[in-house]
Formats: C-alpha cells, structure tokens, sequence
C-alpha cells in the first residue's frame, strides 16, 4: 500500500486561532459537559487515526485501511455535526439576540464553503 504524504487539503487555517480571535464579535463560550463530550470524541478519533497509522506501517490489506478510514471520517462528520448544531443553537442564537447575526451567518457560510465538498 502507497499513500501519499503530501496534501492540498485547504480545509484547515493557516493557524491555529479561533477565526473569531482577531475581532471583537461575540465570545465563545459553550457549555463544559458538551465541550467535554466533543474532546473525548477527537481523543477517541485521534487514537483510531493512529491505529489506521499502524496498520499502514504494519502493510496491512487495503481493503482493512480503507474500512478503518470510513469509520474515521463518520466519525468526524458526527463531530461536525455535533458543533454545527451547537454553533446554529448557541451562537446563532446568541447573534440574533445582539442584533449581529447577519456577520455570524456570513462567518458561517464562509467556514461552510471550505468545509462541504
């Protein structure tokens, strides 16, 4: 099995910043138990990225990868899932109430457009 290390995967920011940290929009605050439950999520995603990892280095049958991979990305369509509804109930919410929400459904939009294929 060959897989390329390389990628043009324009998904993530150059940095690491919540796209929010460089303007005075509202604050993200989001609930500790949810927040808790989204990190457990991506450590349990982290670990099974490393097992798919192993698997490569160990040569395992493609067919064995590829099935680990899809489990992988339902994974992390169900984080995005969970926060896109929390984002819509919080923060969309939220900017509504602030009478700023046509600037949080632009943000939205735009980290939509690079987030669906």
């Amino acid at each position: 099995m060959i897989l390329s290390e390389t990628s043009t995967d324009k998904s993530l920011p150059s940095n690491s910043q919540h796209p929010h940290d460089d303007r005075s929009a509202h604050p993200h605050h989001h609930d500790e138990e949810s927040m808790r439950r989204l990190v457990n999520r991506l450590s349990r995603i982290e670990g099974h990225v490393r097992g798919i990892k192993t698997m490569v280095q160990e040569n395992r049958p493609c067919p064995e990868v590829l099935v680990q991979v899809a489990a992988v990305r339902g994974a992390l369509d169900r984080v995005a899932r969970i926060i896109l509804d929390e984002h819509l109930t919080e923060c969309i919410a939220r900017a509504a109430k602030e009478g700023n929400i046509d600037t949080e459904i632009e943000e939205l939009k735009a980290a939509l457009d690079r987030f669906l294929p």
